[in-house]
C-alpha cells in the first residue's frame, strides 16, 4: 500500500474510531485524525505480531479493522493522559 492510500486509511480510522469511542478527548478534529494514523500504524503492527497479518491492502477487511482497532487504543490512551494533565 502506497504512503497517501496508508495517510487516507489513518485518516478514516481516525475518523471512525472517535464516532466509536465520543467523548473529550480534546484536541479537535486535527489531533483525533492524526492518532488515526498512529492507531493504524500501531494496528498494523499489532496484527503483525498477533495474528501474521499486517495493513497490505487498501479494500481488505483485515486491514480496516486492525486500523480501526489501533485508532481506537491510541484514541483510549490519549484520553487517559489528557485527562490526568488537566487536573
Amino acid at each position: 500500500m502506497g504512503f497517501i492510500a496508508f495517510l487516507i486509511l489513518g485518516l478514516i480510522a481516525g475518523a471512525i474510531a472517535k464516532a466509536i469511542l465520543p467523548g473529550k478527548q480534546g484536541g479537535g478534529i486535527f489531533i483525533t485524525l492524526l492518532l488515526g494514523v498512529v492507531g493504524a500504524l500501531l494496528g498494523g503492527w499489532i496484527g503483525g505480531l498477533l495474528f501474521g497479518t499486517g495493513i497490505n491492502e487498501f479494500f481488505s477487511l483485515s486491514t480496516w479493522l486492525l486500523a480501526i482497532g489501533g485508532a481506537v487504543i491510541v484514541l483510549l490512551v490519549y484520553g487517559m493522559i489528557t485527562k490526568r494533565s488537566v487536573r
